[in-house]
């Protein structure tokens, strides 16, 4: 079954950072549910690492997005749409995958981005396979938000997500 990504990027005015991922889990790809929207798993820590970072309480998609704003944060995934080989949510499971090219591309040229992050290595490296390298532009990689990610502590992701964030 092709699954499409439920969500459009998010690209405030004058984003200076893009935060890219892989594609969402099933959660969000297969049922609908309220209040969804990137990373929003029950079980991923990526909105506690970013409530740490910006020391802010974030419980809704409004108060996400309010915050995205504020600090000129574009989001989106590296996939478009995909299929599973088995009904998992690992990035190893995606398979016949389509990338968000034409929307990144655009999101790069008609922002001043100045830095990329990746959620992870994978990404990252999966980026570099498929897209062109953006000129100009610093590329990081952040820990895994997943919980699955178990080579660090919830407290050094925030440290590390902290380093990539505020100094930007």
């Amino acid at each position: 079954m092709i699954e499409k990504h439920p969500f459009t990027p998010f690209v405030p005015q004058n984003s200076r950072i893009l935060i890219l991922g892989s594609f969402p889990g099933r959660e969000s790809t297969q049922t609908i549910r309220d209040n969804d929207w990137f990373y929003c798993a029950n079980r991923n820590q990526f909105w506690k690492i970013i409530e740490s970072v910006y020391d802010q309480v974030l419980l809704t998609t409004s108060s996400k997005q309010e915050l995205f704003k504020q600090k000129h944060i574009a989001i989106t995934d590296i996939i478009e749409s995909c299929e599973r080989r088995e009904n998992k949510n690992s990035d190893d499971n995606l398979i016949n995958k389509v990338y968000n090219k034409v929307a990144i591309a655009k999101i790069v040229a008609q922002n001043p981005i100045t830095k990329i992050l990746f959620t992870s290595k994978s990404v990252y490296l999966e980026f570099l396979q498929n897209f062109d390298k953006p000129k100009g532009i610093e590329l990081a990689i952040l820990p895994s938000p997943s919980p699955v990610f178990r080579r660090m502590s919830l407290n050094d992701k925030i440290n590390v997500y902290k380093s990539q964030l505020l100094l930007s």
